[in-house]
């Protein structure tokens, strides 16, 4: 019996899908993916005959009825989420009701929107002397955030940080970083990373939320905040021609 796949379709390019990922995709008979945020173009070079389902129209019980009537009938099942599964992919319940059935899966990494963001930036996160560190979080809304959690216990820390699923409520978020990020602190708003009609805004805390409102974002975008988005940095040691490391020797001066 064929295991589930369940598949990171990236955050919108369909060249950014993996190569494993995009064959899984192409081999599947039946396809679920999240049509909502991945676009059908990820998914047009299914085999003839396949079956697709769109999950935004779906409900959890529903999905598995599928996968498991597939996997019954010996049937390849994609399982196709945005970006990568592990980053509120909600994948988890539906693993869950698949070991309750004894049905085997497995996860085929992808391409996260808060990385492609990055790169339609060009920026690094892990700047030495700036920031060492990367805090992906959320502003908590229908969903729940836990108490040490709370954005502006995560702010002390001053470090990179990529919000998601937040720029609805850039006021609220603002007054909650502030407590901690001074106001004159960078940040970067990428809406739709890697889709044709990107967009990219940049102000700073103390301006932020009304380039957004002015811009009308409303939602699929990342927020990201701290000062590796400023210009200032330091080298790594990696290149330093004055260090040694296992590859090579430094240069004497």
């Amino acid at each position: 019996m064929n295991p589930i796949a369940f598949i990171g379709a990236g955050p919108g390019d369909p060249e950014l899908i993996t190569v494993k990922g995009q064959k899984a995709v192409s081999n599947a008979d039946i396809i679920i993916y999240a049509g909502s945020l991945v676009p059908k173009a990820v998914i047009e070079d299914h085999k003839e005959g396949a079956e697709v389902y769109n999950s935004a129209k779906m409900d959890l019980q529903e999905i598995i009825e599928v996968i498991k009537n597939g996997y019954e009938a010996g049937k390849l099942v994609a399982r196709v989420h945005t970006g990568d599964p592990s980053i509120y992919g909600s994948h988890r319940e539906q693993i869950e009701e698949l070991k309750k059935l004894n049905i085997p899966y497995y996860v085929i990494p992808g391409v996260s929107s808060f990385l492609a963001s990055a790169a339609a930036l060009n920026v690094e996160f892990t700047v030495p002397g700036i920031s060492q560190t990367v805090i992906c979080t959320r502003l908590e809304g229908r969903t729940p955030v836990p108490e040490l959690e709370q954005i502006e216990r995560l702010a002390a820390h001053q470090t990179s940080m990529c919000i998601f699923l937040s720029v609805g409520m850039m006021d609220k978020l603002v007054g909650r970083l502030t407590q901690h990020y001074p106001m004159d602190t960078p940040v970067a708003i990428v809406q739709r990373a890697s889709w044709p009609d990107q967009k990219i805004v940049r102000g700073t805390l103390d301006n932020i939320a009304s380039i957004v409102k002015d811009e009308e974002i409303t939602k699929t975008a990342m927020i990201m905040v701290g000062k590796f988005l400023g210009d200032d940095f330091n080298n790594s040691l990696l290149y330093a021609s004055h260090f040694t490391h296992e590859y090579r020797d430094a240069k004497k001066e």
